[in-house]
């Protein structure tokens, strides 16, 4: 049988001297009897995986609301998509495999529903606003495991909760594990949202530009396979993960032309369908200020602690896309086609 201290020997005899080793964890807020079996970065991986956060994601939009087609991703199939980049990454430059996929698996736990539309909106409507990423972290602090004050939260480790709370932004991960997730992140959803977009016709494969197709592939695997080695040969032996200046221009590139072309397109997202988000989202946000007695109660006994308008923006921030739309139906009737 191999045993936890098995599998912690030979991280330190096959991994990079780089890499996190799961013995030398920062360790958990509340600290635990080590398990047998498994390191502490597997369990993380074992808990975010087994949570209700991460089985909602399933029915929570990435791009395209109410997407008509079956082989459209949501933010469940994005979050496998990275979890698989990041792993080969973490693979081939000999780190810390099990660390990379427990980060890569909640990085987006706290997403709203109707993908980055629903974000920002319930960023205007929140005091202080809303990140996604500073919600993931949130959901596994304090929104998930068990209930009450002395016991709440998935207590996962340090790198985990740093990896899952720097994935975006400014801020680099303390971890190259959490680094390798950070651009495996970028690469997977412009990919992926370029391949939703051809498939919906929004774009055409000559849209797409020239001098980039030529750099890093004419066709969705060719890029990632572009993409990937080049962040691997570039960043072996270094202590940050990074593409080289030529593929980081280019796929900022893609990104620009996603962003102009499909992410703020009125054909994949139309004018009345963002208004029905956030009539949505703001219609519910307001119930349930109003009628704190409606949260379900795994919420409402927090908001001694934390406020009505936290409890009410992690109730709304944890809906899918389908329960928002039913429950504001349920509530209202003005709202005759939802999307």
């Amino acid at each position: 049988m191999i045993t936890r201290e098995g599998l912690e020997q030979r991280e330190y005899q096959i991994l990079s001297p780089l890499a996190a080793k799961s013995a030398d964890s920062a360790g958990r807020v509340a600290p635990e009897e080590k398990c047998l079996i498994r390191t502490d970065f597997q369990r993380d991986r074992d808990r975010i995986i087994h949570s209700k956060a991460f089985r909602r994601l399933m029915h929570k939009t990435q791009v395209f609301l109410a997407p008509e087609g079956d082989h459209f991703r949501t933010r469940l199939t994005h979050t496998i998509e990275v979890s698989q980049i990041a792993r080969t990454i973490a693979r081939g430059l000999a780190l810390n495999e099990d660390l990379t996929e427990a980060i890569a698996m909640g990085h987006d736990l706290g997403h709203t529903p109707f993908g980055h539309n629903g974000e920002s909106v319930l960023g205007q409507k929140h005091p202080g606003g809303f990140k996604h990423n500073e919600q993931s972290l949130r959901v596994v602090d304090v929104l998930e495991g068990r209930k009450g004050e002395k016991e709440r939260g998935l207590n996962l480790t340090l790198e985990v909760r740093d990896g899952i709370c720097h994935h975006t932004g400014n801020t680099l991960p303390m971890t190259l594990e959490g680094q390798t997730v950070k651009i495996s992140d970028r690469i997977a959803y412009i990919n992926h949202d370029i391949d939703d977009a051809l498939r919906s016709g929004v774009i055409s494969e000559s849209d797409l530009p020239k001098e980039c197709l030529e750099v890093l592939g004419h066709d969705h695997r060719s890029r990632i396979d572009t993409l990937v080695k080049d962040l691997m040969v570039n960043s072996e032996g270094k202590a940050k993960i990074s593409l080289s200046d030529l593929c980081a221009s280019h796929m900022e590139k893609l990104r620009n032309f996603m962003f102009q072309c499909v992410y703020h397109n009125n054909n994949v997202k139309k004018h009345e369908d963002l208004m029905k988000v956030e009539k949505i989202i703001v219609g519910l946000y307001d119930y349930f200020v109003a009628h704190p007695e409606d949260i379900p109660e795994e919420r409402r006994y927090m908001t001694c602690e934390f406020g009505i308008y936290e409890v009410v923006k992690d109730h709304i921030a944890g809906m899918t896309d389908r329960y928002a739309m039913n429950l504001y139906h349920k509530l209202f009737t003005d709202l005759k086609e939802i999307l």
